[in-house]
């Protein structure tokens, strides 16, 4: 394992990156090293041609810039992609915690107790919402199977279709969660 804490930081963060960042990253080590190649062979000829030295540098150069940006690039995305985990993993901390549903209090208490994030606002925002619907989410699914559990063992009705049926009339907020309803009553048949 090298020993620069530079280099272990950029491998983390290649092998962590996306499919299409590691392949952007291979053509200009490949063009560098044809470069270097026709670079080499230039300079090894009797009488160097000082356009194609030139021309050979110039491409050279450009390479190294390129592998430079798509470094800085995948250095980028990495930090953002932790910043977003870091800031979701403490937002939906402190939601459970507080336990508040207006959006506008919760990313103003969030700013309140961590100021580092005041220039975040937005993001905070965003994720949030994302939390908060998350939250509705799993509250509805959990009524979903205790009212559906409930509703089976009072309508001794074997065929799946029916119960599903009946139950999305009986309760119709979940009438957008049939498949849901109609998953878990084949799993609560088969017991």
């Amino acid at each position: 394992m090298p020993r620069s804490g530079r280099l272990r930081t950029f491998i983390r963060e290649y092998s962590e990156s996306s499919r299409a960042e590691k392949i952007s990253f291979i053509p200009p080590f490949l063009i560098l090293f044809v470069e270097v190649i026709l670079l080499a062979h230039a300079f090894t000829i009797d009488v160097p041609d000082i356009m194609v030295v030139e021309l050979t540098a110039v491409l050279l150069s450009i390479s190294i810039v390129e592998i430079l940006l798509v470094s800085r690039e995948i250095h980028e995305h990495y930090t953002r992609g932790n910043f977003d985990r870091i800031l979701t993993i403490k937002l939906d901390d402190f939601i459970i915690e507080r336990n508040e549903k207006s959006v506008k209090k919760i990313v103003t208490d969030f700013i309140e107790q961590y100021p580092d994030y005041y220039s975040y606002r937005t993001e905070i925002y965003h994720a949030t919402c994302q939390i908060l619907e998350t939250h509705k989410e799993e509250l509805i699914e959990k009524e979903l199977s205790e009212k559906l559990i409930t509703f089976i063992k009072r309508n001794k009705k074997t065929n799946v279709d029916e119960i599903v049926e009946n139950f999305v009339k009986k309760y119709p907020k979940y009438k957008r969660y049939r498949s849901e309803i109609y998953t878990q009553t084949c799993k609560l048949l088969t017991k």
